[in-house]
């Protein structure tokens, strides 16, 4: 793919990065903690809301939450985190199976906004670590 355009800039790695982050922590957001219970700081998203349909909820909402750990690995998160971000959805899949007690389970693990997390760390050690790379040796 050719860049045809002198006057717009190639986005960079880091942009596209940030760019992707930004999008799966505004996901992680609707489907953990997009709505509070007034009175109390309990969280809640979408998630907690689909999960309540017996049989497909959790089903329908292991989509976005797959969809999340796949991005990460093509954002170059190594093997061990993508295996504890798939550990996270997965729990939160088969414990929301469970009525009730999934669904409450689902307000306080928040599995994907555990997985936003992992991400944003793992793409901010990547940068220190790039920004260190670049500093000249003082010796």
């Amino acid at each position: 793919m050719t860049h045809s355009d002198p006057e717009t800039p190639m986005p960079t790695p880091a942009v596209d990065h940030e760019r992707e982050l930004a999008r799966i922590e505004r996901l992680a957001r609707l489907l953990d903690s997009r709505f509070r219970i007034p009175g109390t700081g309990i969280r809640f998203g979408w998630e907690g809301i689909i999960g309540l349909v017996p049989g497909i909820g959790d089903t329908v909402t292991l989509a976005p939450a797959g969809w999340m750990v796949w991005k990460a690995r093509q954002l170059g998160v190594p093997k061990h985190k993508i295996a504890q971000m798939a550990g996270n959805t997965g729990i939160d899949y088969v414990v929301g199976l469970v009525p009730i007690v999934g669904d409450l389970f689902d307000i306080g693990f928040k599995a994907n906004l555990r997985n936003a997390e992992i991400l944003r760390s793992h793409l901010i050690e990547e940068r220190d670590r790039a920004a260190a790379a670049r500093r000249p040796d003082p010796t």
